[in-house]
């Protein structure tokens, strides 16, 4: 599959209708350009196809945006190396000329069990870490953990003890065990992503749509996801215009780069919706957004009253966005899970590891080189905001996108493989100097990936630069 072969099939999904619909779909691909060419970057996965395709597809729905809302028609193109770029974001962010960050603990990786399987265990957060700690039972160096699981632990018994806890991490399964898994027959039994109208919005007007210099100027966006996927799609749809206010709760843990990366174009502000009084006040912004993007695991806000049919019936018109890990469905939809756990679970480590080895072992657990699948759901989900907003605009409701990291990793798989791919040499920040650019912010000089998306009318970029959690007000305006 070829990056344009990917991006025309991304499309195509999110407008299928009748033959009017597609007519005009794919007159819309006539105006996108793709250039590059795996292997991009040292993997026999298909990664730079994944990134083309999810980017374009992003920037080519803004430029429909655009033109929907009284806009002139404009090319937009992709290039595989600058969409690569992207999908590294933070492993090429830099602060006042330093160097790249640091992103894991030591604790978070992977590690033999007394069977001989590998594990991988997510230890980014400090009550994740001690949890898993406590479930070991042992001290908190790499070398004390790494004692107590190849001498008390088999790979599946000790997957399961830490998925009851609440915890995070993956068994490092092959292929052909994830195809056999209840959790994998569910992801295969959706599509890539879900783009539906709320039932019982019939009555949601379509809005008027007034003219912008910018595709999503005007678009209010409340942003509650942290990490990389979810802050991605907010931060894909402010590089678009869209005015996004993130919510983070005061007491909950973040990453340090990762703030100053998916922050950017974005305000901030703190509510704990542990509080009757903060959850009122998100419903409040809610009440004035277009879009609640948000990233908890399936029925977690439902449960602090945030579903999306209560939000389509307080707010008519509302476009909800929802992003997990394992999807909606299946054992595993409240699992908690990032990015590389959904590829050591679903087969995509496996088939890292055993291509740089012999078959059918490997001497070590090897992920592809690029958190690609939070990438690419960021992507995909800020896609699906924009074509859920163009539907809105024609048709009214409200609407409801849906996207999974494991949706996504099996979307890749599908790509095929490439040979000796993992012979493709790295490339460092300096190869994709052209692709960082500067920016003052609170945080000092940060050097960060522009928008990869080349628009000829409407250029994407962050109006605003990185903010330090909490420093706006949770308000619109403000």
């Amino acid at each position: 599959m070829t990056p344009r072969d990917a991006l025309e099939h991304l499309w195509m999904l999110a407008h299928p209708g009748d033959g009017h619909d597609v007519t005009s779909a794919s007159a819309a691909l006539d105006l996108i350009d793709v250039q590059g060419d795996d292997p991009g970057l040292p993997s026999v996965f298909r990664v730079g196809t994944l990134a083309a395709a999810s980017i374009g597809a992003a920037g080519l729905a803004a430029a429909r945006f655009h033109a929907l809302r009284g806009g002139p028609d404009q090319r937009v193109s992709i290039d595989v190396r600058r969409a690569l770029a992207a999908f590294r974001s933070e492993r090429y962010l830099g602060v006042d000329g330093g160097a790249p960050f640091d992103l894991r603990h030591p604790v978070t990786g992977y590690f033999q069990t007394r069977d001989g399987r590998w594990i991988q265990l997510h230890a980014n957060f400090a009550h994740h870490l001690h949890g898993i700690l406590r479930v070991l039972g042992c001290g908190e160096s790499h070398d004390d953990v790494a004692r107590a699981i190849r001498s008390n632990w088999d790979g599946a018994a000790l997957d399961a003890a830490l998925a009851e806890a609440g915890l995070c991490a993956a068994l490092v399964r092959s292929p052909r065990e994830w195809a056999a898994h209840e959790q994998a027959h569910a992801v295969a039994s959706l599509p890539l992503f879900e783009i539906e109208r709320i039932d019982g919005t019939g009555d949601a007007d379509a809005p008027t749509l007034k003219p912008g210099e910018r595709p999503l100027e005007g678009v209010r966006v409340v942003d509650l996801t942290r990490i990389i996927a979810g802050p991605v799609a907010g931060r894909t749809l402010a590089h678009h215009g869209a005015d996004v206010l993130l919510i983070n709760g005061p007491h909950l843990p973040n990453i340090a780069p990762l703030v100053i990366d998916n922050g950017r174009g974005k305000r901030s502000a703190t509510l704990d919706l542990r509080e009757a009084a903060a959850r009122e006040q998100l419903h409040a912004l809610i009440r004035d957004a277009d879009v609640f993007l948000q990233g908890y695991r399936p029925g977690a806000l439902a449960a602090h009253g945030f579903a999306p049919e209560v939000l389509a019936r307080e707010r008519p018109g509302i476009v909800c966005v929802s992003i997990c890990a394992y999807s909606h469905r299946g054992p595993w939809h409240a699992r908690r899970g990032f990015d590389s756990l959904v590829q050591s679970a679903s087969g995509i480590v496996w088939s890292e590891s055993t291509a740089a080895g012999t078959q059918p072992g490997f001497d070590a657990p090897r992920p592809l080189p690029c958190q690609a699948l939070d990438h690419a759901t960021g992507y995909l989900a800020a896609f699906g905001a924009m074509v859920a907003l163009a539907r809105r605009a024609r048709e009214g409701g409200s609407w409801h996108v849906r996207v999974s990291l494991a949706q996504t990793g099996r979307w890749l798989q599908t790509m095929g493989m490439i040979e000796n791919g993992q012979q493709r040499a790295e490339v460092t920040a300096q190869d994709v100097a052209d692709c960082l650019e500067d920016t003052l912010t609170p945080f000092g000089r940060v050097r960060a990936v522009k928008p990869a998306e080349q628009m000829e009318r409407t250029p994407a970029f962050y109006a605003r630069g990185c903010v330090p959690i909490g420093t706006d007000r949770p308000q619109w305006g403000a």
